[in-house]
């Protein structure tokens, strides 16, 4: 029996309908998922979120969604989680990706097999190619190399996962704020225009969780920017609702590549 744990965005419920199976829906604590829960998951209760899972049979979970760095109270940590707690808290001073890895290590302590969204939903990882009407000019062929050292500085850094490049000069770099708030904080003049959206794994991360997602309203969001177009990394970004997202993009005049390592 698998688990869906769910966070916030549309990942969760496009794994639902990819599903032949209905598995048990979990809720992180602290998000809104758009699909119907029964169990929550909290760090400081993880002792007690395994039990329920094994009552149910559960052997499988798959985390999908995002969701935002956690507060953990240390006072108010149940006893049997304080062991798994003081780890995780431990790994979080050093970034997002150790307490990742630890979490994930606690459950398959415990016996459980983690799969990845991608496994369950293979076409969430698109060929490579540029899929849209619209293609790189040359320009934007130089911002995406440069885009790609700057990913694997921040990624290594464990800072983000997605930057803005333009003309070869780093604009924006998306942090714990996410992609969203990052391109908002772009600069719209109308004088201003070009430059490419760029999103990728972090460098050695755990594949299973965590892999970047981007959708339609990313497509819209970056014409809105004033953005040229959208490059990530074949193999390393889910795309949701594919056939929407190239829709969005050739609607707004923008390309979306899939481009390869």
């Amino acid at each position: 029996m698998l688990a869906l744990v769910a966070g916030n965005g549309g990942l969760p419920s496009h794994l639902a309908r990819a599903l032949s199976v209905q598995p048990v829906f979990a809720r992180i604590d602290g998000t809104s998922p758009e699909i119907g829960t029964e169990l929550t998951f909290r760090l400081d209760r993880i002792a007690s979120f395994m039990d329920a899972l094994k009552a149910r049979g559960v052997t499988e979970l798959c985390f999908a969604g995002a969701v935002r760095r956690p507060r953990i109270e240390t006072n108010e940590v149940e006893g049997r989680s304080r062991q798994y707690i003081d780890q995780i808290v431990a790994a979080l001073e050093k970034g997002d990706n150790g307490a990742l890895a630890i979490l994930l290590r606690i459950f398959e302590a415990e016996g459980f097999v983690i799969r990845a969204a991608h496994e369950l939903a293979p076409d969430l990882l698109p060929a490579p190619g540029v899929l849209t009407y619209k293609q790189p000019a040359h320009g934007d062929v130089k911002d995406a190399a440069r885009a790609d050292a700057v990913l694997e500085s921040i990624g290594v850094a464990d800072i983000g996962q997605a930057c803005v490049v333009r003309q070869g000069q780093v604009i924006a770099i998306e942090t714990s704020y996410g992609t969203d708030w990052m391109l908002e904080s772009l600069d719209r003049r109308p004088d201003v225009s070009g430059g490419v959206f760029a999103k990728a794994p972090k460098p050695g991360q755990d594949r299973r969780v965590d892999l970047p997602t981007i959708g339609p309203g990313t497509a819209t969001c970056v014409a809105e920017a004033g953005l040229g177009g959208i490059v990530i990394e074949a193999g390393g970004v889910m795309v949701l609702d594919l056939e929407e997202t190239v829709k969005a993009a050739d609607d707004s005049g923008i390309f979306l590549w899939v481009r390869d390592p």
